[in-house]
């Protein structure tokens, strides 16, 4: 396969000057001092090896005037379904899932930064019920609330808390975030049709956010379930564990599902019929017949996507949303119709000939991405999505010197609306931090 589209001699992957060390914003640092101070474990025990021990006082008062409290104090009041929720109120209801959580000898047996990753989950992970609670046939539901609540805290912690622009803020942020999106599916496994499917294409997202594992999830999942008054906690509990069990059997209840070759993990994780391994034994390895790679790139403007084509990529083709939008007079805000219709009949060019080449755009939206996917698949073309991060201040003020400058308002509009490329959109997918 050729090597183009991977970093040039004498480049960071990144295409960028390396990094000195990190730095915490003062809103993480913030953000950390509201997590109560257990005495973590090391990592090696069980929560079976923790003896129990009086939790750590949680101080609501400094939370409720933390750079969280907007959010949170929106939970005060909105209702929730008494026959699940009898404690009343979100934000009632935030407070025994934390208070449960830390009490937990799981919780008690992390390493403190999965302690702190875990308890600003549970704090936000309903985060989204205030803008998704509906009176619907008699019963209050908050359907979405998951995913609007991801994107939700994403924003909050980006953006407002300065939880970007470093690896380690990354790791941290993206780990609450997945915790918040994904925490009600332990509960609802049972249901699916594909029990192990799922529970590995949920996994796979470690091979992203090393922190997330659905060990990590199910921590979440069982405070969620005993923090609260209702009659079903046994039942809960029950599917909680049928979760774990289905994890633990496919080999991805403490890290992802190892495959023979990214072609085959993605043909899996996208939903083909292949036999993934079990009980150690190796998975179906399937023969790869692509003929090269489209590299897609994904990113708020301002990132830096055009400097890292040119370390990272040198010498290919580029199919550039903002270099069309230059030569036919259309500005960002403007419709796109007609540029995004450009970009594709450029890039079935390039298809119909098989020349590797990249697909340069902000590609923040799953449903776009998915859209260009099909596009390079149906001319089995091997795709490899590359998001590019950078903090938000460095953002504006790269997007400010630009010639041509994205409104502040519309890069906030995007962030509110960005999901990261996750492991089952392409054959390789990497998170950059530029």
């Amino acid at each position: 396969m050729s090597e183009k589209g991977k970093p040039a001699t004498g480049h960071n992957q990144d295409g960028f000057k390396a990094q000195g060390p990190t730095v915490l914003s003062d809103g993480f640092r913030e953000l950390l001092k509201l997590v109560p101070a257990a005495a973590a474990a090391s990592g090696n025990l069980s929560a079976a090896d923790v003896p129990a021990a009086a939790a750590p006082a949680i101080d609501w008062d400094a939370i409720l005037h933390s750079g969280l409290a907007p959010c949170l104090r929106r939970m005060e009041g909105t209702r929730q379904d008494p026959k699940w929720h009898g404690e009343g109120d979100v934000l009632t209801h935030t407070k025994m899932v934390c208070e449960t959580l830390i009490e937990s000898p799981a919780w008690q047996a992390l390493e403190r930064r999965r302690q702190e990753e875990l308890f600003i989950a549970a704090l936000l992970h309903d985060i989204g019920k205030p803008s998704c609670t509906r009176e619907e046939g008699g019963r209050i539901v908050s359907p979405n609330h998951t995913s609007v609540g991801a994107r939700l805290a994403r924003t909050v912690l980006w953006r407002d808390l300065g939880i970007s622009g470093t690896q380690e803020a990354q790791r941290f942020r993206e780990t609450v975030c997945s915790l918040v999106r994904y925490h009600v599916k332990p509960l609802y496994l049972i249901e699916d049709a594909s029990p192990e499917r799922t529970a590995i294409t949920l996994a796979a997202l470690g091979g992203l956010v090393p922190h997330f594992t659905n060990d990590l999830l199910s921590i979440l999942a069982e405070a969620d379930i005993r923090g609260r008054v209702s009659a079903d906690t046994a039942g809960g509990l029950e599917r909680l564990g049928f979760f774990r069990e289905v994890s633990e059997e496919a080999d991805c209840l403490h890290k992802p599902k190892a495959f023979p070759s990214a072609f085959s993990r993605y043909a899996y994780l996208s939903g083909r019929d292949i036999y993934p391994g079990r009980g150690g034994q190796p998975g179906q390895d399937l023969y790869d017949d692509t003929w090269g790679t489209v590299v897609m790139l994904a990113g708020l403007p301002g990132t830096g996507k055009d400097t890292w084509i040119k370390a990272a990529c040198p010498g290919m083709p580029v199919v550039s949303l903002d270099a069309l939008r230059d030569e036919m007079g259309v500005s960002p805000t403007d419709p796109q119709g007609q540029v995004v219709n450009a970009a594709m009949e450029q890039a079935k060019v390039y298809l119909r000939s098989r020349q590797e080449f990249v697909w340069n755009a902000t590609n923040v939206a799953i449903g776009r991405r998915e859209k260009l996917v099909r596009l390079f698949m149906n001319y089995k073309a091997k795709v490899r999505i590359v998001f590019l991060e950078t903090s938000w201040d460095e953002l504006l003020r790269r997007n400010k010197s630009r010639e041509k400058a994205v409104p502040e308002p519309v890069i906030e509009r995007m962030l509110a609306n960005l999901a990261p490329p996750g492991p089952s959109e392409a054959h390789e997918v990497e998170w950059l931090i530029v």
